[in-house]
């Protein structure tokens, strides 16, 4: 891939972000080990986290945005899929029931389509 920058101020960059991230998540290391407990509404907002960070990962996989007048672009075989695993995981608790059950649904939602 080529830019307009030279090779010396790409590697900078990539040097400064990741001493930056370093630093952010040493600091979080550093301050647990320094405070005996977390406060009641620190630790509320922590729950959402692994949620957070789910939802960031899944959401541009199944809906995407695009440069058409419509805005959004999806496949409803993912849609679905995405759906049917959403409901799995609420009912059971369990990551790899919904990994299965997601993954089956749209491999089937796929090959029905195909033939």
């Amino acid at each position: 891939m080529t830019t307009g920058h030279d090779p010396t101020t790409v590697w900078l960059v990539i040097v400064a972000a990741g001493v930056g991230t370093l630093a952010l998540r040493l600091s979080f290391v550093l301050l647990v080990g320094r405070v005996e407990s977390v406060p009641p509404a620190v630790g509320g907002v922590l729950r959402f986290v692994p949620a957070a960070v789910l939802s960031a990962l899944v959401v541009p996989a199944v809906v995407a945005l695009s440069l058409d007048p419509a805005g959004l672009a999806f496949e409803p075989a993912k849609v679905v899929a995405a759906a049917v695993a959403a409901v799995v995981a609420w009912r059971t608790e369990s990551v790899l029931a919904t990994i299965a059950v997601g993954m089956a649904t749209l491999w089937t939602l796929q090959a029905v389509a195909l033939v």
